[in-house]
């Protein structure tokens, strides 16, 4: 590989200007006020893959937000990597804790980003980290040192759960077939310590109704005298973890992996420091599971959370009222071996059978996937730690990502390929939250080792 860093240094102003105008555009797929920008999108992402090289670009329409996918096939002897990623973005609520506007990205110098952070909504997650690989697809082909051959499949429901992907992929096994899968949408644990994610986590997505009265009532004619929904709902959630912080719901844990000791103990070995992770969040201890690391329980353990709850008056000032209903979604992240239909079910039963007397009950199921483990003795595996090794000057850790990528599994079901996770992003970029960003240095050394990876694939593959 040559002349890599020198076209990087040439073009880095634009490559940031490029993704810059990406991420005004508020491309939020949660939201169907936002219809028009999330297809806006797709004709930027579009155009962006035609400039880098890619022929055969189409916009694939689905039931839902289209697929832009485009290639580039030198020769059919050659192995074929298949790049995934996502141009939706999460909603930017909390407006209001948010530094600067969330699609009005700004480069700003932080203690961890001295050479500069880019601060919006999808920064990181995905558009920073997809628009990497669109970039080193340009430096490939500018540079005549693409090796082989490249298929790019990028989505605009990632964020809803990929609902169309799973059709398109479904019906379109010749078109993406391929000899690895390439994904950045997870991150590594420093930016002096390169790590690839070998595990996700799967997901479960729920929400939760508790209705009582037929209308809202007066809270001094009727409080005390019929249930309320806000309590009733309050209780029950509080109910599924016990005073260890052991989820509730029966049959919840019947196939979770165990890691073994050993394994643990390798896990342990990535580098992190308590102390700094309570002070980036500004807390003074961690809580979880009983029995289980930081570190793992954000990662090789089950989770419910609760994403959102409402009811009643939140409105100025006092209005003393018994809601007729309050509502909740609630989050479960599964190890595994843990099948997400299965536990949404679970879920649903217990959450039922809990409701007590004066309310009644209804769980909708949103979306959710399967967990993923991918093993380290690939070849995709080993030239992504070559491809690290070579731009970072070290070898990089396996780690296991608490995140969860639904498709991951799908595909490897449908396509009989393997994914390989090289995540560029950090824990500190606030992903999915107020004034998410990604660092200018992490950005660049993405379309860096990128093509490495591409070198040592094919390399090793022949």
């Amino acid at each position: 590989m040559k002349d890599i860093k020198k076209y990087i240094d040439l073009h880095k102003d634009r490559f940031l200007n490029e993704l810059i105008e990406l991420l005004k555009i508020p491309s939020i797929s949660a939201d169907s006020a936002y219809k028009k920008d999330v297809l806006k999108t797709a004709d930027e992402i579009k155009s962006s893959l035609e400039k880098a090289g890619c022929e055969n670009v189409e916009i694939c329409q689905t039931k839902g937000y289209p697929i832009v996918y485009g290639d580039k096939i030198i020769d059919k002897n050659l192995p074929t990597v298949l790049v995934y990623g996502h141009y939706d973005v999460q909603p930017p609520d909390p407006i209001n804790l948010w530094d600067s506007p969330p699609f009005e990205p700004v480069i700003k110098k932080t203690e961890l980003h001295p050479e500069g952070a880019i601060f919006a909504r999808g920064a990181c997650d995905d558009k920073g980290q997809m628009y990497m690989h669109v970039k080193a697809m340009e430096l490939m082909t500018q540079t005549n040192q693409l090796p082989c051959n490249v298929k790019f499949m990028i989505e605009g429901e990632e964020e809803v759960g990929s609902a169309s992907l799973a059709d398109f992929v479904k019906e379109n096994h010749e078109k993406l077939s391929n000899d690895v899968i390439l994904i950045s949408d997870t991150g590594m644990i420093a930016k002096d310590t390169p790590s690839i994610t070998t595990g996700l986590r799967g997901l479960s997505y729920v929400e939760v109704e508790v209705t009582g009265p037929n209308r809202d009532l007066h809270s001094g004619l009727y409080g005390g005298a019929v249930a309320n929904p806000i309590n009733v709902l309050t209780k029950m959630i509080a109910s599924l973890h016990d005073e260890n912080n052991h989820i509730t719901i029966p049959g919840f844990y019947d196939n979770v992996e165990e890691l073994s000791t050993e394994e643990r103990a390798e896990m342990a070995k990535a580098p992190f420091s308590l102390e700094n992770y309570k002070k980036a969040l500004d807390i003074d201890a961690v809580y979880g599971e009983a029995g289980y690391s930081t570190n793992e329980r954000n990662s090789i353990r089950p989770t419910l959370d609760v994403n959102g709850i409402w009811g009643g008056y939140t409105g100025e000032g006092a209005k003393t009222v018994i809601a007729s209903q309050a509502f909740a979604k609630i989050s479960m992240r599964l190890v595994p071996n843990q099948d997400w239909k299965e536990i949404t079910q679970l879920f649903k039963k217990h959450f039922e059978s809990i409701a007590p007397k004066g309310v009644t009950v209804k769980v909708t199921p949103h979306h959710g996937g399967q967990g993923y483990v991918t093993p380290i003795d690939s070849i995709g595996y080993k030239a992504a730690s070559k491809a690290y090794t070579d731009t970072f000057g070290k070898t990089p850790i396996p780690q296991r990502s608490g995140g969860s990528i639904p498709i991951v599994s799908l595909f490897e079901k449908e396509l009989k390929s393997k994914t390989i996770l090289m995540g560029f992003g950090l824990d500190s970029d606030a992903i999915h939250s107020p004034n998410e960003h990604f660092g200018v240095w992490n950005y660049l050394k993405g379309i860096e080792t990128i093509p490495y990876f591409y070198h040592y694939f094919t390399e090793l593959t022949k």
